[in-house]
């Protein structure tokens, strides 16, 4: 099944009443991070997508994302993410986190990214995969989304 585009109304109000399903003690089916943790962890892509985080990793981080074909996995629909599968550090939310706090945040950066639209993404810079199409942040942020969403049965 092909991802939404992450750029579209539909798509935003979807993801949002997703989230709005989500609350402060709901349980993940996998792994470890509570639910505000995994708000603040979907909170850091935004982060990078919206300008708010500029990450600068080493050349050997680079060197290792190439190498494993990182941005295939990241920026492509298939395959879908594994269950507890690893994470870049910068990822990484092991401290409790506020829930109102995170979701609100994550809530305003879905809106922000989907008003600057296609447009604002195509050719944008990703600090750790280069230049990539609006097509390609699109699905990274969807796919990242999805597959906590569907970690906490929302």
């Amino acid at each position: 099944m092909a991802l939404p585009s992450a750029f579209d109304q539909s798509t935003v109000d979807q993801n949002l009443a997703r989230l709005d399903q989500l609350k402060p003690d709901t349980q993940p089916i996998w792994g470890k991070m509570n639910s505000a943790q995994m708000l603040a962890h979907l909170n850091v892509g935004y982060d990078i997508a919206t300008d708010k985080l500029d990450p600068k990793p080493s050349g050997f981080a680079k060197f290792m994302v190439k190498l494993f074909g990182i941005k295939k996995l990241v920026c492509n629909e298939n395959p879908p993410y594994k269950k507890n599968s690893r994470t870049a550090p910068i990822f990484l939310i092991s401290d409790e986190r506020e829930f109102e706090t995170e979701k609100a945040k994550l809530a305003a950066s879905i809106k922000e990214a989907a008003e600057r639209g296609t447009a604002h993404y195509e050719g944008k810079n990703n600090p750790t995969f280069g230049v990539l199409s609006a097509s390609e942040w699109s699905c990274q942020m969807q796919k990242h989304l999805e597959h906590h969403f569907n970690q906490f049965g929302i």
